[in-house]
Formats: structure tokens, C-alpha cells, sequence
């Protein structure tokens, strides 16, 4: 059972939080994040969703979900990519590339470089069934055929670049 906090349109958090599941209400965002791993030689760590998940099961993405009550973005984004990949970010210096309020949340976008080893026996859920670095090109292909998020599409012009 995941409770978020619930922000204003202009990013101001409420002392109302909300159940995962449930319907948001009218005037109110949640904080969700999307974290882009690179190693520094233009690859991007691209994670496989596992067949299990309810949506876009085995398409790929970046690391990313909801931000929990009582934490920020960073702690979200750290988390994340804990519970998804088994890389801990903590001591890294990632930065929010940007930031966009969608119909009912809204999305800060990470970037992080790591050069360490990923080990998919570290993460601590099974969301993900495969992780690979990829250059933008391999991650072009994806979109093109179908197998990358939808959601994604940013990624281009927004941290590819």
C-alpha cells in the first residue's frame, strides 16, 4: 500500500496524502520521477518491465514511479532506482533535468552518471527482468518498433541531446 502527498498545480505540498489505487482529487497533483542513468560514454541504463506489470509489461524505460509520502524528490528518485535496479545513488550527484505537471501529477526528470556494476540480484522488487545500456540510436530502434514506454518519448529532445 504506497501514500503519496498531495501538491497544488503549482508544486506547493498540502497535508493531504492519498492512497495508490484510489482517485485523485480535483486540484490535486502527486510528485512522480523519472531517473536517467548514463555511464558517461552516451549510454543510458534501459530497464526491461517485468510481464507481470499491469502496464507496458515488457516494454522498456527508464527507472522512475511515485514519490512516497514524506519524501522529496531526490529520496524518491534514490529509492527508485534501489527498488528497481539495486543501484544505490545516495552519494551521486544527480540533477533535474526538468520538470512537467501533467492531468494529475508532477514529473521531475533525473540524471544521473554511473559507472558502477548493475546487478538486477540487488533490487529489492521484481518490476524489472532485464536491464542493458543502450545508446540513443538502440533506444530510437525501441521507440520505432513499439518496445519503449510511450511516455518516453522526451527523451530525444530532452536528455539525449
Amino acid at each position: 500500500m504506497e501514500i503519496w502527498d498531495l501538491y497544488t498545480k503549482d508544486r506547493q505540498l498540502t497535508k493531504k496524502t492519498h492512497l495508490r489505487g484510489e482517485l485523485i482529487p480535483e486540484g490535486y497533483y502527486h510528485l512522480v520521477v523519472h531517473v536517467w542513468i548514463t555511464d558517461g560514454n552516451n549510454r543510458f541504463l534501459m530497464s526491461k518491465r517485468d510481464k507481470s506489470r499491469p502496464t507496458f509489461p515488457l516494454l522498456w524505460e527508464c527507472v522512475g514511479g511515485s514519490v512516497l509520502a514524506g519524501e522529496d524528490s531526490f529520496q524518491g528518485a534514490i529509492r527508485e532506482t534501489l527498488e528497481e535496479v539495486g543501484i544505490d545513488l545516495a552519494n551521486s550527484n544527480g540533477r533535474i533535468v526538468f520538470t512537467k505537471t501533467r492531468t494529475k501529477d508532477i514529473m521531475d526528470v533525473w540524471l544521473f552518471t554511473y559507472t558502477g556494476k548493475v546487478d538486477l540480484n540487488l533490487a529489492t522488487t521484481n518490476e524489472v527482468c532485464e536491464v542493458k545500456w543502450m545508446t540513443k540510436e538502440e533506444i530510437s530502434k525501441l521507440n520505432k518498433e513499439g518496445f519503449l514506454v510511450p511516455t518516453l518519448e522526451y527523451f530525444f529532445n530532452e536528455i539525449a541531446d
